[in-house]
């Protein structure tokens, strides 16, 4: 019977359009988009400016949608950053006010039927009487 290893915890977007994430798409298209308007209402009388202004959109568009900043996609990172200085950092404690859980203990008691045996004290044990009988060499 063949023994086939299943990976846990994977977590792997579909690719929708070609090699792209819905999001990836959606990041890069935008962007793509804002340029060629950017470049029809200005781009043609000033073309450096608007030549900044593209790499800059590209490229933060393909940030947002390739780089991965300890695991996690850049705009999971920008909304935990953002999360973070944004809300309140006020972290109390509570004490929670239980009354402790007093159980109580039964005292060992003998059963009545139960006799009372004495202990036997050994002196020698029967193997300390062997082992002392081979080294004297005195067998009875």
């Amino acid at each position: 019977m063949a023994k086939f290893i299943v990976p846990l915890f994977v977590t792997r977007e579909s690719k929708i359009i070609g090699p792209f994430t819905f999001a990836q798409f959606v990041f890069v298209g935008l962007a793509g988009g804002i340029c060629f308007l950017l470049f029809f209402l200005f781009g043609r009388k000033n073309i450096i400016a608007f030549s900044f202004i593209a790499i800059f959109l590209i490229g933060g568009a393909l940030a947002l949608a390739f780089l991965k900043v300890g695991g996690h996609p850049l705009p999971s990172a920008f909304k935990n950053f953002f999360s973070y200085i944004l809300l309140p950092k006020i972290f109390l404690w509570q004490r929670k006010l239980i009354p402790p859980k007093i159980s109580k203990i039964k005292k060992f008691e003998k059963a009545e039927t139960e006799t009372e045996t004495e202990l036997k004290i050994v002196k020698e044990s029967s193997l300390q009487k062997l082992f002392t009988q081979v080294e004297t060499k005195k067998f009875k």
